[in-house]
């Protein structure tokens, strides 16, 4: 029986060349001279520091565009709070999603009931399997997903036929 996986993992050797890329842009520009800006990854998680708020956004901007650029979604991101790290520098830990967490797992599962479509959907721990009688059946199930669940970053593998 033909089925594929809705999973939201983000590719992380993008987000490692992404945070490379950052890294060199932020110590190439001007408005960075001489600042300790920088962006440090530790598995799922990024932090970034600079020398005072704007400062920070500015590094968070310089990150996202380098995101975008290598098709990382940046809904996977989710930024903590901005902290005080002495004198006037700061920083901010932005984890990385990866995995649907329980309650959006159940609601694609709804959304594909509620569809009334000839596919079944059940929870297979961070992921979503949905099988199908016919391949076409499958691929308007992800047509529909991607329009119907904005607000997650989902991908679809492990398409069996």
């Amino acid at each position: 029986m033909p089925s594929f996986d809705v999973v939201s993992e983000a590719d992380m050797i993008e987000v490692k060349n992404a945070v490379e890329q950052s890294n060199k842009e932020i110590t190439t520009r001007f408005d960075f001279k001489g600042s300790s800006a920088k962006v440090e990854q530790k598995d799922n998680e990024l932090t970034a520091f600079a020398d005072a708020d704007f400062q920070l956004e500015q590094v968070r901007d310089v990150l996202t565009t380098k995101l975008a650029k290598r098709k990382v979604d940046v809904r996977f991101l989710d930024p903590g709070k901005i902290e005080k790290i002495g004198g006037d520098k700061v920083k901010q830990v932005i984890k990385i999603k990866n995995g649907i967490e329980s309650d959006d797992a159940k609601k694609i599962v709804r959304v594909i009931k509620d569809s009334k479509m000839k596919v079944q959907a059940s929870i297979q721990g961070e992921a979503v399997r949905v099988t199908g009688a016919k391949r076409d059946d499958l691929q308007a199930a992800m047509a529909m997903l991607r329009k119907d669940v904005p607000d997650m970053p989902l991908e679809f593998n492990n398409f069996r036929d």
